[in-house]
C-alpha cells in the first residue's frame, strides 16, 4: 500500500510541476502554441473523412460479410 501510495504522490508531483512550468511559459511568451482557425478546420475535415471511409467499409464488409466467407 504504501508503495502505491508513493507513486500516486509522484505523479501527482509530475504532473503539477509541468503544469507550473507551462503556465510560466505561457506568461512569458503568450502567442505560444496558437492554431489557425484554419488549421483546426482541416484537421476536423480530415478526421471526418477518415471516419466516413472506415465507416463506410464497416458497412460494406457487415453486408457483404456471408458473400466474402467463402473466399
Amino acid at each position: 500500500m504504501k508503495y502505491t501510495a508513493a507513486r500516486a504522490y509522484r505523479g501527482v508531483l509530475t504532473a503539477t510541476t509541468r503544469l507550473e512550468e507551462g503556465l510560466t511559459e505561457l506568461q512569458r511568451r503568450p502567442d505560444r502554441g496558437d492554431i489557425s482557425i484554419t488549421t483546426a478546420i482541416i484537421w476536423i475535415a480530415v478526421v471526418t473523412a477518415a471516419l466516413t471511409v472506415a465507416g463506410t467499409i464497416a458497412v460494406v464488409i457487415a453486408k457483404y460479410n456471408g458473400n466474402l466467407s467463402g473466399i
